[in-house]
């Protein structure tokens, strides 16, 4: 007799696609119910709903879909019990994303920074937490600047371990100060605020980082998982596009492409799909909207390459990288270059040279360019091939100097013997131009002092003149 086989009756690339759909839901903070699943496979995959629900509940028979009854918090169904789906497994299902604790601390840092503008308000209406009848009253003290040395320090474990912290920077406000003071109110601002806060972080890491950063175009990066492109129509106002960020009954929030990236909750049936023909929207193309549009394209770009925002975390290891190779080849440079500069050396100690140093020449040397067609090199214009200590020489008196037996310096091009003659010349020329300089700053300030005398004696016949006609 046979022996009876157990056989998966779910399609394997259905069961891809449910696992995709779930997995977006669930990231959404919403619960992955049938109607939310049949609507994603349609309007991503073509699946029509009723095979959308076959494949669902073969997926549960076999095991590789959970299907649970979970309680709505929010919304029109807030405490209607509703069937929900979950990936298989714990390590799937309930997982928690392996976040390090420096993106974390990276996160809360934008959060602290927020919360801060608040507590000024708080400190100024508030007394210090070192009043003496404080530690008589609060339990536990915090403040802002505690929270943000240990958001520095990485003590943070978890999101929620910040967000306690933040209710009980309220708790010691309402106990020192009263449930109805100004300093309780504000104190309630500045959690409610950090919940706000929180709750886009956990919505999406990827856009809470980039709208807080801010990138040059932040807004056209995708995120992980990618949100949906629509047309979404404000009361008042055309079709515009838009990013989906969460979805809840008949209300979509989106973020719109432009300017000034505005989020809004827009009613259902004021969303139309991306892929609708512009034509039929009947849109007024303004300046920002062809912008929109332009960031929109660009989106889609990024899309389409797969180009993705990497933090300076990620690209640590290419940097580090990149500077042990550059450091090998400045070594492999160094090395190459100390034979030769020993063999400048050794030539340079046969035949010693004379430098000419001008004193002027030194000094305003910035002042002018030298002539292309001039073939000698001057004593300014040498580099050393080695990193070797400079000699000073005195620039007192304009004298030829003899260079020692091993000169410091080397020149650019190979001197001949009438290395003398050239920097001759280069003396007369830097002299002429020297005395050039000085005369045509003399006569800058003669002509500004006669300006400024002649300006003085036009007021003083100016005064007089009037002065005359008021005696008269």
């Amino acid at each position: 007799m046979a022996r009876l086989t157990k056989r998966r009756q779910a399609d394997t690339k259905a069961i891809q696609h449910l696992w995709s759909a779930i997995e977006i839901i669930r990231n959404q903070k919403q619960i992955a119910n049938i109607d939310r699943i049949t609507k994603y496979m349609s309007r991503v995959h073509g699946m029509h709903p009723k095979e959308t629900t076959r494949q669902l509940s073969l997926a549960v028979k076999d095991g590789l879909v959970v299907e649970t009854l979970t309680v709505g918090c929010k919304g029109s169904k807030a405490g209607i019990e509703q069937e929900g789906y979950w990936l298989p497994g714990d390590e799937i299902s309930i997982k928690k994303k392996n976040t390090s604790k420096q993106e974390m601390s990276t996160y809360l840092r934008f959060i602290v920074s927020r919360m801060k503008e608040r507590a000024i308000d708080l400190n100024k209406k508030g007394k210090d937490n070192k009043h003496p009848m404080y530690r008589r009253l609060v339990h536990t003290a915090v403040d802002v600047p505690t929270i943000q040395e240990k958001v520095n320090e990485g003590k943070y474990r978890s999101y929620e371990e910040f967000k306690a912290d933040a209710q009980l920077l309220l708790h010691n406000t309402v106990i020192f100060y009263g449930v109805d003071s100004e300093q309780a109110d504000i104190a309630r601002m500045l959690y409610k605020d950090t919940c706000h806060e929180l709750d886009e972080l956990q919505l999406c890491k990827n856009c809470f980082y980039l709208s807080n950063a801010r990138p040059d175009n932040w807004f056209c990066y995708p995120c992980i998982p990618n949100h949906e492109l629509v047309w979404a129509k404000m009361k008042g106002f055309g079709f515009w596009p838009a990013k989906v960020m969460q979805k809840e009954d008949n209300q979509v929030d989106v973020r719109f492409f432009g300017h000034h990236h505005q989020r809004a909750w827009i009613p259902s049936e004021n969303i139309q799909d991306i892929t609708v023909n512009i034509h039929r929207l009947h849109v007024k193309r303004s300046m920002g909207w062809k912008k929109a549009c332009d960031e929109l394209e660009l989106h889609q770009r990024f899309l389409r390459d797969g180009r993705f925002w990497k933090s300076k975390n990620e690209d640590k290891g290419e940097e580090e990288a990149e500077s042990s190779i550059s450091s090998t080849s400045n070594e492999q440079l160094k090395v190459t270059q100390e034979p030769r500069a020993k063999k400048g050396r050794r030539n340079q100690s046969v035949e010693p040279k004379k430098e000419v140093r001008n004193s002027m020449a030194i000094k305003y040397m910035h002042l002018w360019e030298p002539e292309p067609e001039t073939e000698a090199v001057s004593s300014s214009q040498e580099i050393p091939t080695m990193p070797q200590p400079i000699e000073k020489i005195s620039v007192s008196t304009q004298t030829k100097k003899l260079s020692a037996s091993s000169p410091k310096m080397l020149h650019l091009s190979t001197q001949t013997s009438n290395d003398g003659a050239c920097q001759n010349m280069c003396h007369e020329k830097y002299t002429k131009t020297f005395s050039d300089l000085k005369d045509r700053i003399k006569a800058d300030h003669k002509r500004e002092t006669e300006r400024v005398v002649r300006e003085a004696i036009e007021k003083v016949i100016k005064y007089e003149f009037n002065g005359s006609l008021r005696i008269f």
